[in-house]
């Protein structure tokens, strides 16, 4: 157990980026007043006894002060990019310390061991995890300091602790005698921290469970809030990046003349970049200069030596692929399916995926002799500050890691590599070999996003299914072709097992009772991938549940009745979020309007279920959602207003993937989009009504940032079907070729 100081103010400095792990410490010597806990919770580690290392070294894992002025300042060991931790987070310590919300604060936590995820052993914002990751740890954070507050009182009023109560940022006592916390922080910080508390019972729960609305509403709103991209320090400078056209090519040689003559400009240079290639940096005194000044540059690449992909020519040899047994994952028997009276034979064709969050790749650098501070939204804090001290040749100790709020990501800013705030690092080195050094800001355009990679993997699915006379499924023969994300990462010692990516087949089988032949393929390509969105359920929740659909058009029955069937009473969560889902769209009961019909679609990611029943058109052959509800089974919903609004948000980035446009192509190794011009997203004119209802538990949370998406869009191609008649088979929808 552990107990420090720290700066209130500093916490609070958004122009700064919050404080740094080093100032935090350092603050203990400064700060006058307040209750500040951190304590050490074990954690599974899961990559380190994964990588076979010794017994992990727990460190404190999240940090409380309570002020004199009373309020409450919640570090958050996570990266706020709009799902709502900011809040979420602080909702579970004020749970347990009895707090008053008002005067509740969230701070973003610079990387550093006190605050790693306790199931990865890695400070990381992802696999929809945060809430639930940290549910417990959150809590007895709130029940140790409100213990403590409560000792202090007791022995200030000179009573025994258990005749005292709290609520609403007070302790009171036996006779009516009232204090807040804020007075009694001092004297709370000077008492052990006990070893063990008891949490509260769900059913006295004030905050959890209640809609609340969040704290970093108002700065979002009137633009005060600090992004990562906002980030602007005296006599900074700005750069950007021209990268290869090619991934992995290398600069043969650059003209900078003509940039080097573009007011603002102050120096080109050559830089390393991700993959083993290289890219020529243009620093100026503004963004408008460099971007101007990489315009400008004349550039000979060498692409020789590196794999140039064509889309076209990929998808021939993924389908291939797909025709052939790859590594097992699953196995059935399936030798039933060649004298099986009904057959479902079929190809599933998806693209490449990028993640456009609305505010681009962005890193300020500010690198010393002996120090490197770095303002990043990072989701990977742990890999990205381990990759600063080493990209800059410093000590871990002497870089400090500040998470910046950020707009959007999407699994973006989680990246193994590291390669943005890598190729920042460079910049700033190159930058300082010049003489001048100072500050740099490295910022990507949209373009520079679109086309610098990484991306959801394509993919080729392949599927023979046989049907006995009644529709039942007696064999399914399944194939995947993919590029596999975690191979090659600190994830692949526990996320690859005899050639097979988890993330690959995520999704696929349960819950329906069929015999299931899995195998998969992962080849090589010179295309950078990485997680998307609900990572592996992207394809898989498309190709499960429109098949599942199509065999029970092939059946003659209800394909939710018939869903119902295959689920069985095993999967008690999938069948509540759709009997939820089901019951309150009106489905089977309400008469739709004329030219509308219903596509259903139910699926379980990050350990919690989604179930949609959607109302669709089809005009001139172009598909339209107009409502979509949904019956959602997380758990606990610790803050209903965040569910909803993740699910809503999830549902129209799934419905962005059906779009005609929402692919990256390439064409010889370049990729063919560059914007939202010819890379189609969602828009608001595309949102249907999204109605959300949460199945009610008491049990502990599971995911949400990302489990909404997987099954809305083989809802509304189901619906399509209805419609038309025919299956869609790949992503975006084109009925032309269905």
């Amino acid at each position: 157990m552990r107990k420090e100081w720290i700066d209130q103010a500093a916490l609070a400095r958004p122009e700064q980026g919050g404080m740094s792990r080093r100032s935090f410490i350092k603050a203990g010597t400064l700060a006058t007043g307040g209750l500040v806990l951190g304590f050490f919770l074990p954690g599974e580690n899961k990559i380190a006894q994964a990588a076979g290392a010794p017994k992990p070294v727990f460190v404190p894992n999240a940090f409380l002060r309570i002020a004199p002025d009373n309020t409450v300042t919640v570090m958050v060991n996570r990266l706020e990019f709009g799902q709502g931790v900011h809040t979420a987070l602080p909702m579970l310590i004020a749970e347990e310390l009895d707090a008053d919300w008002s005067q509740v604060r969230g701070a973003l936590a610079p990387a550093g061991d006190a605050f790693k995820d306790p199931a990865f052993g890695m400070q990381m914002t992802g696999g929809s995890g945060s809430v639930a990751h940290s549910f417990m740890q959150y809590r007895e954070i709130g029940a140790k300091a409100r213990a403590m507050l409560v000792q202090a009182a007791a022995q200030q009023w000179n009573v025994k602790p258990e005749q005292c109560r709290t609520g609403n940022g007070f302790v009171i006592g036996p006779a009516g005698q009232k204090a807040n916390y804020g007075s009694l922080a001092d004297a709370a910080m000077k008492l052990p921290v006990p070893a063990t508390v008891a949490l509260k019972d769900p059913k006295d729960f004030r905050f959890i469970g209640k809609p609340a609305k969040r704290l970093d509403a108002r700065a979002k709103s009137d633009g005060t809030q600090q992004f990562g991209i906002d980030v602007t320090l005296p006599d900074a400078k700005v750069a950007v990046i021209a990268h290869p056209p090619v991934f992995g090519a290398r600069v043969a040689k650059f003209d900078a003349t003509k940039a080097k003559a573009i007011k603002g400009v102050l120096d080109v240079f050559e830089v390393p970049a991700d993959r083993g290639g290289s890219g020529v940096a243009v620093i100026a005194t503004g963004y408008w200069p460099a971007k101007q000044g990489r315009e400008a540059l004349a550039i000979e690449w060498d692409t020789a030596s590196v794999e140039k992909v064509s889309s076209d020519k990929q998808l021939a040899e993924f389908a291939a692929l797909a025709k052939t047994p790859g590594a097992v994952a699953m196995k059935a028997d399936i030798s039933a399916l060649r004298s099986a009276p009904k057959k479902i034979s079929a190809q599933y064709e998806f693209p490449y995926l990028a993640h456009t969050p609305m505010e681009p790749l962005n890193c300020v650098v500010d690198l010393k002799a002996d120090s490197c501070t770095v303002w990043a939204g990072s989701q990977f804090q742990t890999t990205d500050h381990a990759a600063i001290a080493k990209t800059s040749g410093l000590k871990p100790e002497q870089v400090t890691l500040n998470t910046m709020m950020a707009g959007g990501g999407f699994g973006r800013r989680a990246v193994p590599t590291s390669d943005y705030i890598v190729e920042a690092v460079h910049v700033a080195k190159a930058w300082n070999a010049t003489g001048k050094g100072g500050p740099v800001k490295v910022v990507w355009s949209r373009e520079d996003d679109v086309r610098g990679g990484y991306y959801r993997p394509s993919y080729v699915h392949r599927a023979d299914i046989g049907l006995d006379a009644k529709g039942n499924i007696v064999a399914w023969d399944h194939t995947i072709v993919g590029q596999s994300i975690t191979s090659g990462t600190m994830f692949e010692a526990f996320m690859v097992k005899n050639g097979v990516d988890a993330t690959t087949v995520e999704g696929m089988g349960a819950p329906y009772d069929v015999p299931l032949n899995l195998s998969v393929h992962s080849p090589k390509v010179n295309v950078p991938v990485l997680w998307w969105r609900s990572v592996g359920s992207t394809h898989t929740a498309f190709v499960m549940e429109t098949l599942i659909d199509e065999a029970a058009h092939i059946a003659g029955a209800d394909p939710v009745a018939y869903r119902r069937k295959l689920i069985g009473e095993k999967h008690k969560r999938h069948l509540a979020a759709l009997d939820l889902a089901v019951a309150k769209s009106g489905y089977g009961k309400k008469k739709l309007p004329k030219g509308r019909a219903w596509g259903v679609a139910v699926h379980e990611s990050f350990n919690s279920v989604v179930a949609y029943v959607v109302e669709a058109s089809v005009t001139q052959g172009v598909p339209k959602l107009h409502k979509v509800t949904a019956g959602v089974h997380c758990n606990l919903a610790v803050n209903p207003l965040t569910i909803e609004a993740q699910v809503q948000g999830a549902a129209l980035m799934a419905l962005g993937t059906t779009l005609p446009g929402a692919a990256i192509t390439l064409k010889d190794g370049v990729v063919q989009q560059q914007n939202f011009g010819d890379y189609t997203v969602a828009r608001m004119r595309d949102m249907p009504q999204v109605d959300v209802h949460i199945v009610p538990s008491s049990d502990p949370p599971t995911g949400i940032g990302e489990p909404g998406l997987p099954p809305l869009a083989p809802a509304f191609a189901n619906a399509v079907f209805r419609l038309t008649g025919k299956r869609l088979r790949k992503l975006p929808f084109d009925l032309q070729t269905a």
